[in-house]
């Protein structure tokens, strides 16, 4: 059976080579609308947007999904002080650049969403739309240093189940509505079988470098987003927060709808950092932003 979307590549601006998936509009006609850029968080790769894609894929919406570098199918990157934001939005612009796309909406998950602000601060006007998943301006540091706990740790796993077991050990305050079958797709969407037939994550484990060897948070956050998130205003913003997350506070999602009266925002009760862009209220938010779009 033929893949619903085309595997591409393109390369960044210091010659690594990166990946994505090209999910085509499945709608006659609708070839006109800006393509939908999804940007993963910090330890996953495009394929967490899968469900997501083909939604939009089928209701007349180009998708791209990126691995962004040192995840995924992308290349590891031979100097791990590269893998840092502002080198993520390069590696974005080379991306639109080759796919000749002037405008675009974006979705963007924690790191994902940093991203997303940068890229607003360089040319707002190419922005179409944006939603922000579980991040805003301020990162709160008991999130990430609980991010700390985890990332750059080489772990691997015999099984499927054991890999999904381990991440509901981590993550599970973070999904407490989960049942097996979630964590085993989580596990698939962020892992990978490897050689040697063990189960690891599927990202470079020096992605964790920049931010463990930080003397400050500043080290995995760029400083002072509030002008980066304002330079969103005047287009549809969706803002998302999950109920529980303890990286993204209520008092900055509060403060990011008083900055931009205008945008829209959901809470997803029983979930921390961060929801998955798949539960009912979410996917019907992204379909309302995009009507807007449309």
């Amino acid at each position: 059976m033929d893949k619903p979307y085309s595997e591409k590549s393109w390369q960044s601006p210091d010659g690594l080579a990166l990946y994505f998936r090209d999910y085509p509009s499945q709608v006659p006609g609708a070839e006109g609308r800006p393509p939908v850029l999804c940007l993963h968080g910090l330890t996953r790769n495009g394929r967490d947007f899968e469900q997501l894609a083909l939604h939009l894929s089928a209701a007349g919406w180009r998708v791209l999904a990126p691995d962004m570098r040192g995840r995924g199918n992308s290349d590891y990157a031979s100097d791990s002080a590269t893998y840092a934001v502002p080198n993520y939005v390069a590696d974005v612009q080379a991306l639109l650049e080759q796919e000749a796309v002037d405008r675009f909406v974006a979705i963007g998950t924690s790191m994902g969403g940093l991203i997303t602000m940068m890229l607003a601060t360089l040319a707002p006007e190419r922005i179409a739309a944006a939603v922000l998943n579980d991040i805003g301006p301020v990162v709160e540091s008991d999130g990430l240093d609980k991010i700390k706990t985890y990332i750059g740790q080489g772990r691997s796993f015999p099984t499927w189940m054991h890999a999904a077991r381990a991440l509901e050990e981590v993550h599970g305050q973070s999904h407490p509505t989960f049942e097996t079958e979630d964590w085993l797709a989580m596990a698939k969407r962020g892992m990978t079988l490897c050689s040697n037939g063990r189960i690891a994550f599927d990202y470079d484990m020096k992605i964790a470098d920049p931010i463990l060897d930080a003397e400050s948070d500043a080290g995995a956050v760029p400083p002072d987003l509030w002008p980066a998130y304002e330079a969103l205003a005047g287009r549809p913003v969706l803002v998302v927060r999950g109920g529980d997350s303890t990286l993204f506070s209520t008092d900055t999602f509060a403060e990011m709808k008083r900055r931009i009266p205008q945008a829209t925002s959901v809470t997803v009760p029983d979930t921390g950092h961060a929801p998955t862009l798949d539960e009912p209220e979410t996917r019907a938010a992204i379909d309302a932003l995009l009507a807007r779009v449309a």
